[in-house]
């Protein structure tokens, strides 16, 4: 990532912004190229209620294609549909029970039907996805101008070849595939999430709407140079990411020494799985631990104010490496809904805020309406 061009996250950032404004907007100019997609959504422009989450899911993973591959998709593509469902059920269905009783069990469940089969049907399909696209890569690749991260990845590949750094084809598939499935999962649930949280506190939705009024105004984008300016609605989107949860348990790790935590001692070669849970929920460190509350980052003259207790991207080391990409995507996002629209439900509908936990934290089924502002 970091051999990319400098503005690629920028770029990629607002263009997924674009799409998925031109999908929503109630008075789009349906000839505008980056909104080619409207006239498939045309139920939002007819006011009804709408799920959301087709049209996150595809916004934010076109950011990870912009990034991998140097291009957008056409949400109607049926490859992209595919690539977005297969994402889908792997993140669902390896934190499900079926994946657990695989990995007790491998000898046993290899050999019996059941969903777990899916999660290596869904794997092949996207690994043979970024496979077409490397080869595709490799047909014009110019090393001294690389437009992507497969080409980046590429060049390396060529300058390395012989060496033992890890630039294989082998792990240019594997790494793509993580760059699709933590990229675009984590950012459309947590996009999912704010949506429930802001219809259900419409007050503080008026209040995001007032400060971005007050910023950035209804004449032009927002863009990243704004959010030290936003306090509130930062403080907004890490209250959405502390009450979302979005990946409860992280992910494994392995201990690199001998260590003593406490009164525990974990021997070299421990398999940990940290548990943020306790930490954005607890007790000691928040004031009101389970209820949405934008001022626990905020101080008393309304200044952003930033929480150790606050890790919904880990910590440390290995802490995660898209988070720079996330914060962008989360500010950009919701400042440029929230400047065009006013977001709220069906009546007499109460949105759940219990989660459906996989590999991450999903909110149940929920339709809203967008009324322009």
């Amino acid at each position: 990532m970091g051999q990319q061009d400098p503005h690629v996250e920028d770029k990629a950032v607002e263009d997924g912004c674009d799409v998925l404004l031109g999908c929503m907007s109630l008075t789009v100019d349906v000839t505008a190229p980056q909104c080619a997609q409207t006239k498939h959504y045309s139920i939002l422009l007819s006011g009804e209620p709408f799920d959301p989450v087709p049209l996150l899911n595809s916004a934010v993973a076109n950011i990870i294609c912009q990034i991998v591959i140097g291009r957008r998709l056409d949400y109607r593509d049926p490859n992209f549909q595919r690539l977005l469902q297969n994402l889908t059920e792997m993140a669902y269905l390896e934190g499900s029970i079926w994946a657990l009783l695989y990995e007790a069990f491998p000898d046993l469940m290899r050999r019996l039907p059941g969903p777990h089969n899916n999660i290596f049907s869904n794997l092949k399909s996207v690994e043979t996805f970024i496979r077409r696209e490397i080869e595709e890569h490799k047909l014009d690749l110019d090393p001294s101008n690389p437009r992507d991260y497969i080409d980046s990845f590429l060049a390396e590949e060529n300058h390395n070849r012989g060496s033992e750094q890890g630039f294989e084809e082998a792990n240019l598939v594997l790494c793509c595939l993580d760059l699709f499935l933590a990229g675009t999962e984590t950012t459309s649930k947590t996009l999912q999430w704010g949506l429930i949280y802001l219809i259900k506190n419409p007050h503080i939705q008026d209040d995001v709407q007032a400060e971005i009024d007050r910023v950035i105004g209804q004449t032009r984008q927002p863009t990243m140079a704004d959010r030290p300016n936003m306090s509130y609605t930062d403080a907004v989107i890490h209250e959405i990411q502390r009450m979302g949860n979005i990946v409860p348990l992280n992910g494994p790790r392995v201990a690199a020494k001998d260590t003593t935590l406490g009164s525990y001692f974990i021997p070299k070669g421990t398999s940990v799985m940290p548990n943020l849970t306790s930490v954005l929920f607890d007790k000691t460190e928040w004031e009101t631990p389970d209820t949405f509350n934008p001022k626990h980052f905020l101080d008393a003259g309304g200044r952003f104010v930033r929480r150790e207790a606050f890790a919904p991207f880990s910590a440390g080391k290995r802490a995660c490496l898209g988070e720079g990409l996330a914060r962008m995507e989360l500010f950009l996002f919701f400042a440029s809904l929230l400047q065009r629209f006013c977001f709220s439900t069906v009546d007499g509908v109460e949105l759940r805020t219990e989660g459906i936990t996989g590999a991450t934290r999903t909110p149940y089924p929920f339709k809203i309406h967008a009324k322009a502002r």
